[in-house]
């Protein structure tokens, strides 16, 4: 009777104006409206314009040309895209979005819920987690307070603000409907916040705050097979996000370090054979001798139990831990070994950085010697193969010194950081493009 009451009052109220704030008998009516309105502002529209060449073999044909009477000239088309961004700085104008939303443009626009339009420049990317910094002009600008995301629950109420289909300022609620989830092949690093708050094509760089309006994830992707929502959502969590905007904004670019250990995920068979009594964690499988974990001490065998702060208990939080790991930083591993608990602290140097053997990147680059390499002309930045030992794996497939590694596994690798991550998608084989001698091609090595 009671719940019938509450109903009728209700349709009748609405027939006339807004919901009311307040009923008789049960108080006051829950609404996320007064937090929305202190945070919706910090979410942006980004439109990028991308300018390319239309290529028609025909038309590089002069005896075509001249047969037709077509103009000899490059052919270029203008295209738009959209998609959102998050104010993290309104002092500094920093803004932070998906990679792949700003990817390849020319030119960048964001607009403010209050109708303005401001030019964006591009700070650094990091492709491998999807994430970009863009910086703005600051005027009056709103920024979004970040939330610890390793505090997260299955559970939690989380709410997305996005732009999605070009409609702005959108908001969907839901709750976290799991943690850590990676083995997706979206990014090479997956640690991803799923939920089922709404996120469709458009949402990429959006927020995803909890009922505080504090950021706990930046929106990336759906799992679709239509392309929209069907309740599965993916989010970069917070911290991941604020670790990496820090390394962009201070270096322009990602340098993660090198650590020179293999892991697998610690399961009951395995810990009955090491004799512990934990059934989560990660095993070292191996560790390299001259690397920042085999000068710290790390074994085969080691338990990891926390990165840092951090605990961990499966492989994607360890990739999760590592993907905020980056050259000069000192960070504390904590394992079991023989029973017992011992910290070792990994030294991660900057030495390491430009100049690398290839079995460090993979084991298929082994009997390799690589390097970092810029350049000015059509090669782009790359790595380059400076030696490629004669009866090794590499030679027999065709890489040879003097080529200029710029892509693995279909991804962009402009250093060997990059490189290091791309080949982490190749299970079977290792795709690599490379520049030789005026021209691109493909070795693939497996």
């Amino acid at each position: 009777m009671r719940f019938g009451w509450i109903l009728g009052w209700l349709v009748a109220c609405s027939a006339h104006a807004a919901l009311p704030t307040e009923l008789p008998g049960v108080g006051v009516v829950p609404s996320l409206a007064p937090m929305l309105e202190q945070t919706t502002p910090a979410v942006v529209n980004i439109a990028t314009y991308t300018t390319y060449q239309v290529r028609n073999p025909l038309l590089d044909d002069p005896f075509f040309r001249r047969f037709f009477n077509v103009p000899d000239g490059r052919r270029y088309r203008r295209t738009q895209s959209a998609g959102s961004g998050v104010i993290v700085d309104a002092g500094q104008g920093y803004i932070v979005t998906n990679y792949h939303v700003v990817q390849r443009a020319d030119e960048i626009t964001i607009t403010l819920s209050d109708g303005r339009s401001l030019k964006a420049q591009l700070v650094g990317t990091d492709p491998h987690v999807d994430l970009a910094v863009l910086k703005v002009t600051p005027d009056q600008l709103t920024e979004i307070e970040f939330a610890d995301s390793a505090e997260l629950r299955v559970g939690d109420f989380v709410v997305a603000i996005g732009n999605p289909f070009g409609l702005s300022q959108t908001v969907t609620s839901g709750i976290v409907s799991a943690l850590g989830r990676s083995g997706l092949g979206i990014e090479g690093y997956e640690d991803f916040i799923q939920t089922d708050a709404s996120i469709n094509p458009g949402n990429s760089g959006g927020a995803l705050v909890d009922l505080y309006g504090r950021l706990v994830g930046l929106n990336t992707a759906i799992l679709s097979p239509a392309g929209g929502n069907v309740g599965i959502g993916f989010a970069i969590p917070a911290n991941m996000v604020l670790a990496i905007m820090n390394e962009l904004i201070a270096n322009g670019e990602i340098r993660r370090g090198y650590l020179g250990v293999s892991v697998q995920g610690l399961n009951p068979q395995l810990a009955e054979a090491f004799g512990v009594d934990r059934k989560d964690g990660v095993v070292v499988v191996e560790v390299e001798p001259d690397s920042p974990a085999g000068g710290a001490g790390l074994e085969a065998g080691d338990i990891i139990t926390h990165v840092g702060e951090r605990e961990v208990a499966t492989i994607s939080q360890f990739h999760g831990q590592t993907a905020i790991i980056f050259a000069g930083q000192e960070v504390e591993f904590d394992v079991l070994r023989n029973g017992r608990s011992r910290t070792v602290t990994l030294e991660i140097d900057n030495e390491s950085l430009d100049k690398q053997r290839g079995e460090r990147i993979d084991r298929r680059l082994r009997g390799t010697q690589l390097q970092n390499f810029r350049s000015d002309d059509s090669a782009g930045d790359g790595v380059l193969v400076t030696e490629v030992d004669d009866d090794s794996a590499a030679w027999s497939f065709g890489l040879r010194p003097g080529d200029v590694i710029v892509g693995a596994n279909r991804q962009g690798t402009r250093n060997l950081s990059e490189l290091r991550e791309s080949a982490r998608r190749g299970r079977e084989q290792l795709l690599l493009r490379v520049y030789r001698a005026g021209q691109f091609g493909y070795v693939s090595i497996r």
